[in-house]
């Protein structure tokens, strides 16, 4: 996603995470984070449900003992607001019983 301020479809994001996820597992947890978000605002609980389980699972292979090393790359992605930190605490947090 190059316009950060526009508000991408979860299509668009999907595409998106699926080029991370070969190339950056980092930036595929942030957006796995942000399509759990869009699903959540848009009612689709399932979908948002699928979509946190992927960026635990990714989170998971990460080490997360310092801030510096769950700060998040990015502000948003495909215009979806990212927390400034980002691991399994923030995600239980933000999604209660979907995390």
């Amino acid at each position: 996603m190059t316009d950060q301020t526009r508000l991408a479809s979860a299509g668009e994001l999907e595409s998106v995470f699926q080029r991370e996820l070969v190339t950056d597992r980092w930036a595929a947890a942030e957006t796995a984070y942000a399509l759990a978000l869009r699903h959540r605002d848009g009612g689709d609980w399932p979908k948002s449900r699928e979509w946190v389980q992927q960026c635990l699972q990714l989170l998971e292979g990460f080490p997360d003992e310092t801030e510096d090393q769950v700060a998040t790359t990015r502000v948003a992605v495909g215009g979806v607001p990212l927390p400034n930190y980002l691991h399994a605490g923030v995600i239980r947090e933000r999604f209660g019983d979907l995390g």
